[in-house]
């Protein structure tokens, strides 16, 4: 077994927008960031030593636009397949995300008056279609995708058999990453309680570090104890009636490869 190495690939600011370049016995990407940011990506590839062309697979974590916006551009520069969960299969072919937002706080309800979030974007159709876990080996990367859902109902997060963890909007860093290494929600979920779960369902798999769409690499003590606080934090919400949540995102199954 060879070590995947994780570099996170800042799309917007230092690290307010990451995707993820992972280095094992051959590349595979992780989230294809905004609309009109593939050659941004590329050349970090590069700079990385990894010809572009070389790359095997290009994962999306989850159906938003930061997340999505260049992942058929990237298939078209690149010739790598792409993979996406069927539960968020209506964004990725539309090209939009689901509506209204769903903000986690101040954050979000500021972030989702920009009309950039409301786009529509170039659609693409996963040449990967998800519906459970999927071993990476065949890619070349000694990890597997994990269904996570609750950011999105199709979310999905990569583990490598090293522990990192690649996240996507599971977890961030406060404020868009503006106060690094500390936990926070992303500006919107679909299913608060939804999401807290299957966080806390990788946690017990014990991670040695989670990588992010938004700010840096997050300590897994620092995220647990959050999550014991978050836990906390949805009961009352939840107790009060001020919880949201999307309709279907919590009924759909975790599928798990046997």
């Amino acid at each position: 077994m060879s070590r995947t190495k994780v570099i996170a690939i800042p799309v917007l600011g230092k690290h307010a927008v990451n995707a993820h370049l992972l280095l094992g016995r051959h590349p595979v990407l992780v989230d294809a960031g905004t609309p009109g940011s593939a050659g941004r990506i590329l050349d970090a590839v590069t700079r990385n030593g990894v010809d572009p062309a070389d790359l095997r697979l290009i994962v999306i974590t989850h159906g938003h636009l930061d997340h999505f916006g260049s992942a058929a551009e990237l298939h078209r520069l690149t010739g790598a397949p792409v993979a996406g969960h069927v539960a968020d299969l209506g964004q990725y072919r539309t090209g939009r995300v689901r509506e209204p937002y769903l903000p986690t706080g101040p954050m979000g309800r500021l972030m989702d008056r920009n009309r950039k979030l409301h786009e529509t974007v170039e659609p693409f159709e996963p040449g990967v279609l998800l519906d459970g876990e999927l071993p990476l080996h065949d890619f070349g990367v000694d990890a597997r995708i994990m269904p996570t859902p609750g950011h999105t109902a199709g979310s999905v997060s990569v583990l490598t058999d090293d522990g990192d963890l690649v996240a996507g909007d599971l977890i961030a860093n406060s404020f868009m990453g503006l106060v690094p290494g500390r936990p926070a929600n992303p500006p919107f979920h679909d299913d608060p309680r939804r999401n807290l779960a299957s966080l806390r369902a990788m946690l017990e798999l014990r991670p040695t570090r989670l990588h992010v769409g938004h700010g840096i690499p997050l300590d897994p003590e620092r995220v647990r104890d959050w999550a014991t606080r978050e836990q906390r934090r949805l009961d009352r919400a939840a107790a009060a009636g001020r919880l949201r949540s999307r309709p279907g995102t919590s009924r759909r199954p975790i599928r798990r490869s046997r």
